[in-house]
This record gives C-alpha cells, sequence and structure tokens, in this order.
C-alpha cells in the first residue's frame, strides 16, 4: 500500500499495478499523480491524460469524503493495438441504495456538488459499479487511448500481505488456439521470493504451447524447480463443449457458479508445483451459459456468499473480482482473485 507522494514511476506500475490507501486529500492527489505519470508512460495523447486526471482526481476524492477503508489500484491494460490506464475504487463504507440516481449530476449525500460520479462516465472509456448498502461500493474504470476494445471476458486482482509491496499471487488469461485458459498462482511465502515464483509461473504459461490443463501445470512445475515453489491451478473454458477443464497442484480454489445458483467447488492435488507433486490429475465440471468461474488463493476464504450481493455476477470480472477481495480477503496473506465468463 502507497499513503504518500509520488515522485516518479512507482515500482510495479508499469506490470501489475500499484495500490493507494486513500484516507486524505493528500493521498488522493498522489493517486491522481500516479495516474497521470502512467498515462504518460504509455504515450497516451494529452487530452485523454487530461480525462484520466478528472477521472483518478473523482474516484480519489470521493472515497476520501465518503467512504471507509478506501482503496485505489492503478494499473496498465493492454491489448495487442494499444494500452490504457485502469483504475479499480474500492470501499467498505454505506453503499448506495439508488446507484442511478447517485450516477445523476447534482445527487450528493456529503453537501458537495455531486457531480463526482457523472464526470467519471463521461470521461472514462468505460466504467462499471456495484454498490449494496452496508457493504460499500466497488467502481472500475478505464481511460483508452483511442475507442476502446471490447470488454474482457475475464479479469483479476492481487493485493499484498500487510507490511509488503509485492504480491507473491498472480493470475494470467490467455487465448491459444481456441483454448481460453486461466492461471492463479500462489508463490510460496511472502515478498520477493514469492513474487519471483509466480512471475516466473505466469511467464511459462503464457509461452507454453496450447495444450489440455494437465499438460500445461506440469510444464510449470518443469519450469518452477529453481524457484521456492508454489501452489497454481489451471482452468480451461471449453464453452463449445459446456465444460471447465481444470486442474492444480496445492491450495488454489476454484468454483464454477451456475447461473441458476448452483456453486460447485474444484478440485486440485495436494503438492508444490517445483518442488512436491504425487501426479498431476485433470477434471471436468458442467459450464452452462452464463456461469462465473472463480479462482483464488488461500488469502481469500469461502466465507461469502453470492446471495448478499444482489446483481453482482451481472457486473464485469474486474468488479466481481474486486468486491470478493474486499469482503472475503486476508490481511494477513497475499491474496488473489481471477474471474472468467462462460458467455
Amino acid at each position: 500500500m502507497s499513503g504518500g507522494a509520488v515522485a516518479s514511476l512507482p515500482e510495479g506500475l508499469l506490470d501489475a499495478g500499484v495500490w493507494f490507501r486513500v484516507e486524505a486529500a493528500e493521498t488522493a492527489a498522489s493517486v491522481r499523480r500516479a495516474a497521470e505519470r502512467l498515462a504518460g508512460a504509455l504515450g497516451m495523447p494529452e487530452k485523454r491524460i487530461a480525462d484520466l486526471a478528472i477521472v483518478a482526481a473523482e474516484a480519489a476524492g470521493n472515497l476520501v469524503k465518503h467512504a471507509d477503508q478506501g482503496l485505489v489500484l492503478v494499473r496498465t491494460v493492454r491489448t495487442a493495438e494499444q494500452a490504457g490506464v485502469e483504475l479499480i475504487v474500492i470501499d467498505s463504507g454505506p453503499g448506495m441504495a439508488d446507484v442511478e440516481r447517485a450516477l445523476g449530476d447534482g445527487h450528493s449525500t456529503a453537501g458537495t456538488l455531486g457531480i463526482g460520479l457523472g464526470a467519471i462516465l463521461r470521461q472514462a472509456s468505460r466504467s462499471d459499479l456495484h454498490s449494496i448498502p452496508g457493504k460499500g461500493t466497488v467502481l472500475a474504470v478505464q481511460v483508452w487511448p483511442t475507442d476502446p476494445p471490447e470488454p474482457s471476458w475475464a479479469a483479476g486482482l492481487t493485493r499484498p500481505i500487510t507490511g509488503e509491496t509485492v504480491s507473491g499471487d498472480a493470475f494470467a488469461v490467455r487465448e491459444a488456439d481456441g483454448r481460453r485458459q486461466l492461471l492463479v498462482c500462489d508463490g510460496l511465502g511472502h515478498g520477493g521470493l514469492a513474487a519471483a515464483a509466480s512471475t516466473e509461473a505466469v511467464h511459462k504459461f503464457l509461452k507454453t504451447p496450447a495444450a489440455p490443463p494437465a499438460v500445461v501445470v506440469e510444464a510449470l512445475h518443469r519450469a518452477l524447480g529453481h524457484t521456492r515453489g508454489a501452489a497454481l491451478a489451471v482452468a480451461e473454458l471449453d464453452r463449445e463443449a459446456g465444460l471447465v477443464h481444470y486442474a492444480g497442484l496445492g491450495n488454489i480454489s476454484g468454483t464454477v457458479f451456475g447461473p441458476d445458483g448452483t456453486r460447485r467447488g474444484m478440485v486440485s492435488m495436494p503438492g508444490i508445483a517445483g518442488h512436491q507433486r504425487r501426479q498431476i490429475r485433470e477434471y471436468d465440471y458442467p459450464l452452462a451459459p452464463g456461469s462465473i468461474v472463480l479462482m483464488h488463493s488461500d488469502g481469500v476464504v469461502d466465507r461469502w456468499r453470492p446471495a448478499e450481493y444482489p446483481g453482482l455476477f451481472s457486473r464485469s470480472p474486474e468488479v466481481i473480482a474486486a468486491t470478493v477481495l474486499r469482503d472475503a480477503g486476508t490481511r494477513r496473506d497475499d491474496a488473489g482473485v481471477l474471474v472468467a465468463r462462460s458467455s
């Protein structure tokens, strides 16, 4: 977490992103400056950098005025053609009972002009929001240099354990030869060495030729022998067959949430990728249209219940992942969440 002024691009801002705990106007200003510097490093046009500055200032300023335990993640979003900046804004404040009314200019709950959310929507390339009274609000906004790409079918978030600046958890998403695959990885321990193990797993995952999840996990196991090792799992969304193919080693949780309210856990085998494995097995699970696949490290607990978050699964993967991280992530461990839609 960061709470001070940003003198230069913080380490990680160009890749995994940087979290800010926003409790004062000074930190809100730091969020804006970090977003501007990131956009400049990405070569975004000055007009879009100015738009981004408005989005960042309003989003972080709203946390100072209205929120409890406000957090902002500033990170890069990329396609093969362009790169933009994304802000994930999370709070545990009072929430909003009427989101549509709150998005309209002129509405205020703190005696202000009430133009913040409306300004964000106008300047952002894409935005999504979910709010529950008594639980808080999650806002995801993206600013792209030109027309935004199609919304992503999968998105994830990681957060380091309290006291660390880097997370040992990581995730990756790829489409290879028609295979839509997800990786969640939890490097053993915390800090730099755990992050190095997860980073190696992500690099190997993205370079490994397209293959079923069990084959990919075997390749990752062989690649991590020089690291301290990791728990990891790979899921493949096979929409044509209506199945999730899943293989894992160690304590990574995977769940398929069906559109009918069903919840089916997926099985990982005991072991540590890179060091210990008895066997790698692949399992298949039903994947109905409209299902959500959610994977997370053991820094996220299963105590949350989707029924307490009406409408959440209709939101973007970014907002779903951030909501789960906020309410089910523990501060005593690195935490990582990855969410994908079946259609």
